[in-house]
């Protein structure tokens, strides 16, 4: 169903294994369990292998003993926080409400420059906007997922946050329509839908659903997907163009979790 020749890093695909199945094993994922459910997806045993040493040295994977003794690896308590905090993103089956907005205000002593740097990039990364230099703005309801992500950074004692609502003197459409990169942002989704959508139709033609098939097709997706409710911090739907894609490549993920993973549980062994 997808080409597999034209699939992610490695490294993304083993984090999206653990937020899909790999967090439910009871105790660590066994290295030979890994490299077959990698080898799934068409990464081979050395990919694998070298790509656990790099999530291992960033703290993510933490090297473990099962039960039977065999050598492996579990999540580390603030992968496991990263990922519980990218659920409510990820999974989310209800369209975001104009709840408001929070704003990050940082300041950084020139001595410590480089940390604006991680700043910028790791409130990019979590959907913010920029809506004046050094002011940053997201939906509300991303407050808490930001201040888990500062305070494991060590970042937290530069940034004030404050929550409230736009009042003009630009129509906030037209505001967030520069606080984003709009355009961007709908490629985005048009990206996943063109590599994705086909599949589901695929899958809703089908009365069957076997498990290696399932798990294949919705790792793939899930790895396209998780990445973009932080690309598109989900704004609502009345402050967005009229034809924006993100309503369908959501339904379309949803679909293909909705069919998929059960199914695909089956091939990991849960």
């Amino acid at each position: 169903m997808i080409n597999v020749s034209d699939q992610p890093a490695p490294r993304s695909l083993i984090v999206t294994l653990y937020g899909a199945y790999g967090r439910f094993v009871p105790g660590p994922v066994p290295v030979a369990e890994l490299i077959r459910l990698l080898a799934a997806v068409g990464v081979d045993a050395p990919s694998v292998r070298s790509s656990v040493s790099r999530l291992k040295r960033r703290g993510l994977l933490v090297p473990a003993r099962t039960a039977q003794g065999a050598a492996g690896y579990e999540l580390s308590a603030d992968a496991r926080q990263l990922l519980e905090d990218g659920d409510r993103r990820i999974y989310a089956t209800v369209p975001p409400e104009d709840e408001g907005w929070v704003l990050a205000v940082f300041s950084v002593p020139e001595s410590e420059r480089q940390k604006r740097h991680v700043l910028r990039s790791r409130l990019s990364g979590l959907g913010f906007g920029t809506a004046a230099p050094g002011v940053w703005i997201a939906p509300a309801r991303l407050y808490e997922e930001t201040r888990h992500t500062l305070e494991r950074l060590g970042l937290a004692e530069y940034v004030d946050f404050f929550r409230g609502a736009h009042l003009g003197f630009a129509a906030t459409a037209d505001a967030v329509a520069r606080w984003w990169d709009l355009a961007r942002i709908a490629k985005e989704h048009e990206a996943f839908l063109a590599r994705h959508e086909e599949v589901l139709r695929t899958w809703e033609g089908r009365a069957d659903t076997p498990p290696e098939e399932a798990y294949r097709d919705y790792l793939l997706a899930l790895d396209s997907w998780r990445h973009l409710p932080y690309t598109d911090p989900g704004l609502p739907a009345a402050l967005l163009p009229g034809d924006w894609p993100g309503a369908r490549s959501a339904a379309v993920f949803q679909g293909l979790h909705a069919r998929l993973r059960d199914a695909g549980a089956a091939f990991v062994g849960l």
